[in-house]
């Protein structure tokens, strides 16, 4: 009788099954709302035809995991936790709240560039002559596709740069 119990909280306490009820909500919500706004025909679709669809299958997704996680024992909630190294998590929240305070002031390129530095260095160490390259690289690619390949207004900041 214990058995199925102890089987349950197991279950309970699975972090998959959370996780697949969720998205199964978010899911079902995503459908519903295309439904809502109209699915058409594949021939001439409406506005909601492609969020009905992605909301159906990811409600596939989501009872695929919810059907694996019934009858297979996942990972407990706690132990997704263990081992998280929680000052480099608020480490991070600080850095993009300041990135994210400075952001229209500097622009695009003054403030992306040092959080990326600050991230690198900080969070999992790399070499000085590793971080700043690569942070400088990553920013003026990411700004090129974004400013002259799909032409999307970035802010310049106070300086004009970017």
């Amino acid at each position: 009788m214990n058995a199925p119990s102890s089987e349950r909280r197991i279950v309970l306490g699975s972090a998959e099954l959370w996780a697949a009820l969720l998205w199964l909500a978010v899911s079902v919500l995503v459908a519903w709302a295309g439904w809502d706004l109209g699915i058409g025909t594949a021939a001439a679709p409406g506005s909601g035809f492609l969020p009905f669809w992605t909301g159906l299958l990811m409600c596939g997704f989501s009872l695929a995991v919810l059907w694996s996680t019934l009858t297979t024992a996942g990972p407990s909630i706690a132990s997704l936790w263990s081992g998280a190294r929680w000052g480099n998590v608020i480490f991070m929240i600080v850095s993009l709240v300041v990135y994210v305070a400075l952001f229209e002031t500097l622009g695009f390129l003054l403030a992306t560039i040092p959080l990326l530095i600050v991230l690198l260095r900080g969070v999992d160490p790399v070499p000085w002559r590793t971080a700043v390259p690569l942070a400088m690289l990553s920013t003026f690619a990411v700004w090129w596709v974004l400013k002259r390949l799909l032409l999307i207004q970035l802010p310049a900041g106070v300086f004009g740069i970017g």
